[in-house]
């Protein structure tokens, strides 16, 4: 048997105090507040499907406001960290793992999104929280996006079987990237913790994670349900 959980209970209370102060006012005081509580309570307990609905757009409605608010740092690709139409009307954003098994499967559904849609842009954030592999590999894909060969290097490394110092390697060799600049750690880390800080904001949890438009979206989603955000976010 499922649980209410806490913010299903705060969405009830909320529904039953408004809906019951607007009946009080609107019938003037003729009905009494303990009465629009009760048909209100009787309503959601006899149709609890109503409840994840509510939450989920209270959480559209939260997360939209985080989005807006962080636009900038969500939407602005570091370097050559994107594909599509550089100036499309839609920016699909990836937070995503190098050694995210759910990443490596979303990659040819990234790729049927671009090539069914010409308007629409797709920006990869760097988000490594698996392992320490997945902050070296996702390193040495800064320096390749801010070498302006981003999109050879993530599919080299794609294409090297599990994340390695070996498979990092053989990727940025392919790539003709140079990972030797001691410097740019310090670059590649910043950018690093502003998506971990980023994520956090947005209530992401994992890899990988989406924004389209103020939506926040999570896990390996088929391609329709990118192409539905998609045009949610292009109908305004």
């Amino acid at each position: 048997m499922s649980k209410l959980t806490f913010p299903a209970i705060a969405i009830a209370g909320a529904v039953i105090g408004g809906l019951a102060v607007w009946g009080f006012d609107r019938q003037g005081g003729g009905v009494e507040r303990a009465q629009v509580e009760s048909i209100v309570h009787d309503y959601v307990l006899a149709h609890p499907e109503i409840l994840p609905e509510a939450m989920e757009k209270l959480r559209d409605r939260e997360s939209g406001k985080t989005v807006t608010a962080n636009h900038d740092a969500i939407v602005t690709p570091f370097g050559s960290a994107w594909a599509g139409n550089p100036k499309g009307d839609v920016t699909l954003v990836e937070y995503f793992d190098y050694n995210c098994g759910y990443c490596r499967a979303s990659l040819p559904m990234i790729a049927k999104l671009i090539a069914a849609d010409p308007k629409v842009r797709v920006v990869f954030r760097e988000l490594p929280i698996l392992s320490a592999e997945s902050r070296i590999a996702a390193r040495a894909s800064l320096a390749a996006a801010q070498q302006g060969k981003f999109a050879t290097f993530h599919d080299a490394l794609y294409a090297g079987g599990p994340v390695s110092d070996a498979s990092i390697a053989a990727a940025a060799n392919k790539a003709g990237v140079d990972t030797t600049q001691a410097s740019f750690t310090k670059t590649a880390d910043a950018e690093i913790a502003k998506n971990m800080e980023t994520a956090a904001k947005l209530g992401m949890t994992g890899t990988p994670s989406w924004v389209v438009g103020d939506r926040v979206l999570s896990g390996a989603l088929p391609l329709e349900d990118l192409q539905k955000a998609v045009a949610a976010a292009r109908a305004g």
